[in-house]
């Protein structure tokens, strides 16, 4: 059996207690992005699971989208994610 060896660490655990692995990801290619695939992008990067400049690179992402996401989960938390409830949750 082979088991391919991916850079960085294979499990980590987020700030909550939870653990995290490169299985909790979305697969490469995603287009239809929701608030919990976009959470799951941000804490791995976050987290050190996946660099930065690979999760642009695997989800073809720009640097402004995934700082906006960046921005979103600071201020507003998963909510701010949320494409439906944008006004409510990013006002000033």
């Amino acid at each position: 059996m082979f088991i391919r060896k991916e850079p960085g660490p294979r499990v980590v655990t987020l700030p909550n207690g939870d653990q995290m692995t490169r299985a909790d990801l979305p697969p490469p290619g995603t287009t239809r992005w929701v608030a919990r695939r976009k959470e799951a992008v941000v804490r791995g990067v976050q987290s050190g699971l996946i660099d930065r400049e690979e999760a642009l690179e695997r989800y073809d992402l720009s640097d402004e989208e995934f700082e906006g996401w960046e921005r979103a989960m600071v201020s507003h938390g998963t909510n701010g994610l949320k494409t439906t409830l944008l006004q409510k949750y990013r006002q000033s």
